[in-house]
């Protein structure tokens, strides 16, 4: 048998037990061990003091595991037998005679031990289930706050649902031509196009290849089929508006080709390398489907147009990140990618890491698009045609955290950025991890920006990259953001205003333009709002209307005009104009002006009415326009016409206002927010927007409440309820809350592990709470602002899910190195929760404030410059601050606010093992349980012999413990003895 040894080797053929198995028959055909005559006359004697010193020539060495006595080698005389117990049973004859022999009562057998020894002995004695008022007190509390941390997180408030179901009609047509001539995958992986039935024209000869060429990149264990809500609207949108769009048509529009690829559901989340032969697959398959245009078997262009040299991708969650890695490999041809688009792909780190191996293919791709756009020539810049756009579910994706999508620390502003559902003009809705492949309001937008981008008169099939980058920011932005372009500066005025030299609808300077009710003159009517002067600062012009602004020449009820002078003098002349307004109804001495239509620069916002409840409610929504007094620098007027011809509902809101007023910054930090909150009043004399900006907001591990209260208007009805706009600076994710009253705050800002950004400022810049209310109320407007720790607490779960793994490994990692400590101090392996008990009284503590302090140090250093940063490392010249793993270190918190993080994880990790812990399993594990006969009354026996406790001070093992109970519950008897091996046997006697 194999028996563990101090570093010793160990003749078993040597031992002669001091209890030999001999079968003896007492009649019920049991047998008994009779106990040798080495340990019968020490014990039978009667002194009161017994030699049990060890032979000073035996040399056999102690082993704590083994479960018989051992004799040196040179006294055994007699047969061996076996070293330990057997499965024999006692005998009820032999019983009597061992309880003869070593009576329980005997005084001679009460050797006292050591402190050390009566505790360890004690703790033998302990049940499995036993635990300290310590350990069972933080063991609850961590389970508990365990259990409300997940109650938090899944009822969290991530808003409504209000996703359409879109409608289709798919077929997909396998590339059977694509087989292992072109790539080592082909048995693996396929190729497939869509063709959207009775609305695409293909036949079997030929599949009807007409446009620009798109592939759909499925995510971890993604279907193929998960493109057919896109490719369908694609194809329908094409047939129904871009087909009878002959200038859209002369401009290049032309229909998407879809392409898809099956990769098996291969999990490329957790494997490194099916991450890079998706990669390699997916280069190929680009190869290929650019060879399919050149044949005209099986396409249908126009042949005076350039063939196709790059392709579209889009990718779904690792999709995306396929996508990505595939412009870094080495079979990647030049420029056959140009725009990538991505939902709810994991850019920034991995979704998880187990595998070290994504982990370092991340590191791999990530460096190359930073070393790529960190080039100062664009010629060194494989990537500066690339444009990488990355959209986000938001907080209701609860499969990879919206936070890892964003580009900031890979991506500069000129070629990407990232965007959220429910920033999307005409969407505002928050999606998970599937419903942002077929969501149809986000499907529809989708496709329009595709279709602005094509260009197929040039062989890249879309547009320049500054052009795409504008027509993306165009669709997926709210146009309120800081980067987002307005036209009108850059355009010539087109439409030519004549008004009446004495007309009364000027208003005065800083008056506010208030329209209820359109169409009440049942004729067009022209009202001018002047411009103040250049080089006041702070002026903002600002318009709201329940009426869509109306483009020259249209047929709407409202026009927004910025106007200037237009005198008659020579050499000027009307046939410069396309459009002609002539409101001076035939009067001497009217006024032209020379205009520019801004509906352009139009901005959808969320209808809000005291009936609204969500902002993607089936309602006309709200048209706004913002400008900067310095992008109407060269314009007087702003006319607003209002052209019904009878009278309507709508209402118009216009002004222009100071920053002063309009923008309320505050300086209150974390600590305040979560002992006092944030509360203020807004004045009746407010403009119509009014900002509130809070810095000091940009974490995404915190959640809040908001306010809004309004006291109602005093003379005539609201034009429209209190509409709530929250923003951060970057990523752009913006929400709306319509008719708001108490808003749910949670935000995707600085996040935990996260790289930083290319632009530190950007990142800090907090989250900004704009409220358009309606002026003319006369009341204020109560804002109150408090953290929200419940909702707080569930928004961990998505940012520490590893956490909950690793730190509870660390608990146990410490109760096992504390268990192996006793056991070579003692020679007994304690149970789990004592050693946990012991863990909690000595170094766990010291380690959670050691760990406390470095998360601290780190979060600190991160607001040093890097010459006075201790952690800045200086190993590789040419290492920018994006390569730094400071960001990875321990919870990642970016705040030393967050310090108590590592205390409250380590109280959840002690929670976690102790509610999971066997206590059948610990005592199956540390005592050795052997059966016996049954007794006399058919009870079976059962013989535990537990380790032993050495007595340092006279080279004993004494408290070694045998005894004898029956399975039915009944009381042990227990019997202690020294003896000169470490684990010594004895026979206890029950009743």
């Amino acid at each position: 048998m194999h028996r563990r040894s101090s570093g010793f080797s160990v003749q078993d053929e040597a031992e002669d037990p001091l209890v030999s198995r001999v079968s003896t028959d007492d009649g019920h055909g049991a047998s008994a061990p009779v106990v040798s005559e080495a340990l019968r006359s020490p014990v039978t004697a009667p002194a009161g003091c017994v030699d049990l010193r060890p032979d000073p020539h035996s040399s056999t060495p102690r082993s704590r595991n083994s479960s018989a006595f051992r004799t040196p080698s040179s006294s055994s005389s007699s047969s061996h037998a076996p070293s330990s117990l057997s499965s024999s049973s006692f005998s009820s004859s032999a019983t009597k005679s061992s309880a003869a022999m070593m009576p329980l009562g005997s005084r001679q057998l009460s050797l006292e031990g050591s402190p050390e020894t009566l505790r360890g002995r004690q703790s033998r004695f302990r049940s499995p289930w036993s635990c300290s008022l310590l350990t069972l007190s933080v063991a609850l509390s961590g389970l508990g706050l365990l259990l409300f941390i997940l109650h938090a997180f899944i009822h969290r408030p991530v808003g409504a649902d209000g996703c359409d179901v879109p409608v289709m009609s798919p077929t997909y047509i396998r590339m059977v031509e694509f087989d292992a001539e072109h790539t080592r995958f082909a048995s693996k992986y396929n190729l497939f196009l869509y063709r959207e039935e009775g609305v695409d024209p293909y036949t079997q000869d030929n599949i009807g290849l007409n446009g620009a060429p798109v592939l759909f990149l499925p995510g971890n264990a993604g279907s193929y089929k998960q493109v057919r809500s896109l490719a369908a609207e694609a194809s329908r949108y094409y047939r129904e508006v871009v087909q009878h769009d002959q200038e859209r048509l002369k401009a290049g529009t032309r229909s998407l080709d879809f392409f898809m690829i099956d990769f098996n559901e291969d999990m490329a989340a957790f494997h490194g390398q099916t991450l890079l032969d998706q990669a390699e697959y997916v280069n190929e398959a680009l190869a290929y489907i650019l060879s399919l245009y050149h044949d005209p078997r099986r396409s249908r262009r126009d042949p005076n147009l350039p063939d196709p040299s790059s392709v579209i991708l889009i990718g779904h969650s690792m999709g995306g990140i396929v996508a990505r890695t595939a412009l870094t490999m080495s079979n990647y041809q030049a420029n056959s990618v140009n725009t990538i688009i991505t939902m709810s792909a994991p850019h920034a780190k991995p979704p998880v890491s187990f595998d070290s191996d994504v982990v370092h293919t991340y590191k791999q791709i990530n460096d190359y698009w930073r070393a790529a756009y960190s080039q100062e020539w664009a010629n060194n810049n494989p990537l500066w045609h690339v444009t990488l756009i990355s959209i986000a579910g938001g907080a209701r994706d609860t499969i990879v955290a919206s936070d890892y999508a964003s580009l900031a620390s890979l991506v500069p502003e000129t070629h990407g950025f990232t965007v959220f559902t429910s920033t999307i003009p005409d969407v505002w809705i928050g999606m998970d991890h599937l419903s942002i492949t077929w969501c149809d309001q986000f499907r529809k937008t989708i496709i329009k920006s595709l279709f602005d981008i094509v260009d197929v008169r040039r062989p890249s099939q879309t547009r320049p990259r500054a052009e795409r980058m504008r027509i993306f920011k165009k669709w997926y932005l709210t146009g309120l953001e800081p980067v987002a372009e307005r036209t009108l500066p850059h355009k010539e005025p087109n439409t030519l205003l004549t008004l009446e030299a004495n007309t009364n609808k000027i208003l005065a300077q800083g008056e506010r333009l208030v329209l209820r009710g359109l169409g009440n003159h049942k004729e067009p009517e022209a009202y001018l709002l002047p411009i103040p002067p250049q080089g006041v600062p702070g002026k903002k012009f600002t318009l709201l209307t329940d009426q869509p602004f109306d483009q020259s020449n249209g047929n709407g009820n409202l026009e927004v005009l910025f106007c200037s002078v237009f005198p008659l003098q020579a050499g000027h002349t009307t046939a410069l104009f396309s459009m002609n307004m002539d409101l001076s109804r035939g009067g001497s001495g009217s006024t032209r002006l020379a205009c520019k239509n801004a509906a352009e620069d139009g901005i959808h916002l969320p209808a809000s009415t005291p009936s609204s409840k969500h902002p993607f409610d089936r309602v006309r929504p709200f048209s706004y326009l913002q400008y900067d007094l310095e992008d109407l620098a060269e314009h007087q007027f702003v006319a607003v016409v209002d052209k019904a011809d009878s009278p309507s509902g709508g209402w118009v809101i216009a002004e222009f206002s100071d920053s002063s007023d309009a923008v309320i910054p505050t300086r209150v930090g974390l600590g305040r927010l979560l002992s006092a909150g944030l509360h203020m009043k807004l004045p009746a004399n407010r403009p119509m927007l009014t900002e509130v900006k809070i810095p000091s907001l940009h974490s995404s591990l915190l959640a809040y409440k908001l306010s809004v209260r309004t006291k109602g208007c005093q003379e005539h009805p609201a034009l429209f309820a209190p509409l709530l706009r929250q923003s951060m600076p970057e990523p752009h994710e913006s929400k709306f809350f319509v008719n708001v009253k108490d808003v749910n705050v949670n935000l995707h800002g600085v996040a935990p592990f996260m790289p930083p950004p290319l632009r530190e400022q950007a990142t800090y810049g907090g989250v900004s709470f704009q409220l358009w209310s309606d002026p003319t109320c006369g009341s204020g407007v109560d804002l109150s602002l408090t953290v929200d720790i419940p909702n707080s607490l569930g928004e961990l779960v998505m940012r520490y899910r590893t956490v909950f793994a690793a730190f509870p490994l660390l608990v146990i990692a410490l109760v096992l190195r504390k268990q192996f400590k006793v056991y070579d101090e003692t020679g007994y392996f304690i149970p789990f929760m004592e050693g946990l008990n012991l863990c909690l009284r000595s170094s766990f503590p010291l380690l959670l404030l050691a760990l406390s302090l470095f998360a601290s140090s780190l979060a600190s250093s991160r607001r040093l410059p890097p010459s006075d940063d201790p952690f800045h490392w200086r190993t590789n010249a040419t290492e920018t601050v994006i390569d730094f793993t400071k960001n990875d270190l321990l919870l990642g918190a970016q705040d030393a606010f967050f310090w108590f993080l590592v205390p409250l994880f380590g109280l959840i990790s002690v929670g976690e093992p102790a509610s999971i812990f066997d206590p059948d399993a610990e005592t199956t594990d540390h005592q050795h349980c052997y059966s016996a006969a049954p007794r006399r009354d058919g009870h079976p026996v059962s013989v535990c012999i537990f380790g032993c406790v050495y007595r340092a001070d006279c080279d004993l093992c004494a408290g070694a413990v045998a005894c004898q109970g029956d399975e039915t519950g009944g009381a042990f008897k227990l019997l202690q003895l020294c003896a000169l091996d470490p684990l010594p046997h004895a026979v206890g006697a029950s009743d």
